[in-house]
C-alpha cells in the first residue's frame, strides 16, 4: 500500500507557475491576436487567418503550459 501513496506522489502534476518565458509568450500571442483582427479588418484573406491561428493554437497555449 505505501509504494502505491509514493508512486501517486510522484506522478502528480507540477503547479502552473508564470513566469517571464510565460509573459513573453503571452504578449506575442496578444499581439498576433491584435494585429490577426486588424488585419481581419483591412480585408487581409491571407495574413489575418494565419496569425489568429498562430496565436490561438501555438502561441497562448504555449504560454499557459510553460
Amino acid at each position: 500500500m505505501a509504494k502505491n501513496s509514493k508512486k501517486a506522489q510522484a506522478e502528480s502534476p507540477r503547479p502552473l507557475s508564470f513566469g517571464k518565458e510565460s509573459a513573453l509568450l503571452g504578449g506575442a500571442g496578444v499581439l498576433c491576436l491584435a494585429l490577426g483582427y486588424w488585419l481581419l479588418a483591412q480585408g487581409s484573406i491571407t495574413a489575418a487567418p494565419l496569425l489568429l491561428v498562430l496565436a490561438y493554437v501555438v502561441l497562448l497555449p504555449l504560454a499557459i503550459i510553460r
